[in-house]
């Protein structure tokens, strides 16, 4: 039997590939009690991603002027807030030897710019409120007989001529008449409890707002009856002033 056969039968050990996710951290300073602040506020951002996180060490780009560092403390303050240090990145001697001492594998320094990796999720800005659609006011010249309807869909609704007994105005908006109104008229017909009517000489047989009305037997007992008007919705009540 080849040593070949008998490695198949028996395998002492299998070496496999995978692929692995390692966070670098770059290191710009070594104010460890700066560095524990830091660490602390993105734990408190994101802490499933501060779990066990295997961790390599950039120390090639500290610079000099930072001083002496302890790799050993670094290791500890970074293992306190779950990062778990499997290597080192350095150039330095004193950060290699550092390294060795505490048997830790070492990088060559990286000639690539790193991409900066924020483990906070980016709030996300709500979307601007979509400004409402304005539409030109519906303007009708001529009477408005008995059975027609006139909608002004999304505006306003102005009338410069009779509205005849039996003819029914509606409008999103407001309503002006700036003549005799004799028919019906519903304002802020989706429910726009804003709108008003105006009339020149009240003499209606229905008038509404956003679903609230009086018909003609509640208008007439109304002391503006046949009066320049303005109607507005105080509660669920219509308010009829003299205008």
């Amino acid at each position: 039997m080849s040593q070949a056969d008998l490695l198949d039968q028996d395998p002492v050990f299998q070496l496999k590939g995978s692929m692995l996710a390692i966070t670098v951290m770059e290191l710009a300073h070594n104010d460890l009690s700066r560095l524990d602040l830091q660490l602390a506020e993105k734990v408190a951002q994101a802490p499933n991603f501060f779990s066990n996180t295997p961790l390599v060490l950039a120390l090639d780009k500290l610079p000099r002027e930072e001083g002496d560092l302890d790799l050993g403390e670094l290791m500890a303050l970074c293992r306190q807030h779950g990062l778990r240090t499997l290597a080192v990145r350095a150039g330095r001697e004193e950060h290699i030897a550092a390294a060795n001492a505490l048997d830790l594998p070492v990088l060559p320094p990286s000639g690539a710019r790193e991409r900066v990796i924020d483990p906070a999720p980016k709030p996300v800005e709500p979307p601007k409120p979509v400004e409402p659609e304005v539409k030109p006011t519906r303007v009708i010249t001529t009477p408005v007989r008995g059975g027609q309807q006139i909608y002004a869909q999304g505006c306003d609704l102005v009338i410069l001529a009779p509205v005849s007994a039996g003819a029914e105005l509606l409008a999103d908006g407001n309503i002006h008449v700036y003549a005799p109104m004799r028919g019906r008229a519903l304002a802020g017909v989706k429910g726009n409890r804003q709108a008003r009517i105006f009339c020149q000489q009240m003499g209606a047989e229905m008038l509404s707002i956003a679903g609230q009305y009086k018909v003609a037997e509640d208008l007439r007992r109304d002391p503006n009856w046949g009066r320049a008007v303005q109607v507005s919705l105080m509660g669920d009540v219509l308010n009829i002033t003299r205008l």
